[in-house]
């Protein structure tokens, strides 16, 4: 799907907070699938990818950094304090 501006508007917020926690958000597309299809086919701004970090996704090989799951978790935390 095409990002709406009120999901253009709710990742600016993302990506400035991200900011301030030394998190550098960039968009982007990506294959697979996600429940958020459902949330912006109805016109919900919606952002995916909000995450843990980390690698080889649904690989043997999958992983997570875990140093980075309290920055993660506070930039989940302040956006939705923001709203």
């Amino acid at each position: 799907m095409e990002p709406t501006e009120a999901s253009l508007a709710l990742f600016a917020k993302a990506r400035a907070i991200g900011e301030a926690l030394g998190l550098t958000l960039e968009p982007g597309r990506v294959g697979g699938g996600s429940d958020g299809n459902f949330t912006a086919a109805l016109g919900v701004p919606t952002l995916d990818g909000l995450g843990l970090y980390g690698g080889d996704a649904h690989q043997r090989t999958e992983y997570v950094v875990v140093s980075e799951i309290p920055r993660r978790a506070a930039l989940l935390a302040e956006l939705l304090y923001a709203l």
